[in-house]
């Protein structure tokens, strides 16, 4: 069935049978899984790009959480930590291993310290290079090789170990990419997935009705992207904070890598879906089923339907996150009220519109 088929049919009957509507439903099924599947395919190959954007905010939170209560205090009281990107080319120190780290054949052991200086390899190249002798159980490790710490103008930050996630079994790390992946694609073929929405309800809309759907899949596009950006930078650092904290120290914090990218992505998309309300209230009130009045009007239960929505996307139980949650779909409310008034008209049928 093409698109011409549907207006044609409109036309003359003015209506779709019951097997019409299941066939376009199918096909709008169809083409939907297609989209995502070939988003995925995309998504793949940079699903390691994915991943280290989506585990900031939980590296910083566990970071933060690590060195909670811990001071830094010296002879002279001036004394500070500095990142590692502040290393230059002749600065030595002690390099000390934070994780079981393999060297050609030897293996050196989480804890172990050995005195480096930053220069450059025999390719011009700037690294971090031992400057003393190490030795292991099985091999002696010379001055003058190069340590596992990146560079490229200055020295590039790793996670330490107190900021990395676990995984427990050995496909986890797959599944883990895989399930990135999939809802990477998700994300970025919303304004193709809203517009096969939009051809499956569009045959029950009049002609001049149908001709929102370029402002619908421009504005739910662009309330999407901001709705998970909202939920990336304002909403879940606080929370996940607030959860690691929890305990003030008393537990070891090994989380598993799974378990957050499946709590931090459900967060964005949800946030996603719930700034489309603007989006939403647009379209229904320029086609006349929502009107101002009526959304002022049924402010009450708004407000209990915003506070359960809140309660089951927000990670904690506690109320400052819960309101954290609730405060922007309340605001996307008021908006929402206010997109109406302006753009709201009754519904008519074609023959009655210029």
């Amino acid at each position: 069935m093409v698109e011409g088929e549907i207006k044609d049919r409109l036309e003359s009957s003015g209506q779709m049978s019951f097997l019409e509507h299941l066939d376009e439903l199918r096909k709008r099924l169809v083409n939907s899984v297609i989209i995502i599947v070939i988003a995925f395919l995309g998504c793949w190959f940079v699903s390691d790009t994915i991943y280290n954007f989506l585990s900031v905010p939980i590296r910083q939170a566990l970071s933060e959480a690590s060195r909670n209560n811990l001071g830094v205090t010296g002879t002279s009281g001036n004394e500070q930590l500095l990142p590692i990107a502040a290393l230059k080319e002749g600065d030595s120190g002690r390099y000390t291993f934070d994780q079981a780290t393999k060297i050609g054949p030897a293996v050196i052991l989480a804890g172990a310290s050995v005195s480096a200086k930053v220069g450059r390899d025999a390719e011009g190249k700037l690294g971090l290079f031992t400057t003393e002798t190490l030795f292991t159980n099985n091999t002696i490790v010379p001055a003058g090789i190069k340590l596992p710490l990146e560079f490229t103008d200055s020295a590039v930050a790793k996670p330490n170990a107190d900021e990395r996630m676990v995984v427990t079994t050995a496909q986890e790390q797959f599944t883990l990419y895989v399930t990135v992946s999939l809802y990477a694609a998700i994300a970025i073929s919303i304004p193709l997935l809203l517009f096969q929405l939009w051809m499956f309800i569009s045959p029950a809309l009049y002609a001049h009705e149908r001709s929102y759907v370029t402002p619908f899949i421009g504005l739910s596009s662009v309330a999407f992207v901001l709705g998970a950006a909202f939920a990336y930078y304002i909403l879940f650092p606080p929370a996940a904070s607030y959860l690691l904290n929890l305990g003030g120290g008393e537990f070891q914090l090994l989380l598993r890598a799974t378990d957050y990218f499946d709590l931090i992505t459900i967060i964005m998309l949800a946030m996603g879906v719930i700034f489309q309300m603007p989006a939403v209230t647009y379209v229904l009130a320029r086609i006349g089923i929502v009107s101002a009045g009526l959304l002022v009007r049924s402010w009450k239960i708004a407000i209990v339907v915003i506070l359960i929505v809140a309660a089951v996307v927000s990670p904690t139980g506690d109320i400052p996150n819960l309101m954290l949650f609730a405060a922007p779909m309340f605001a996307l409310y008021i908006v929402s009220i206010f997109i109406a008034w302006l753009f709201g008209k009754k519904r008519t049928p074609d023959a009655k519109t210029v």
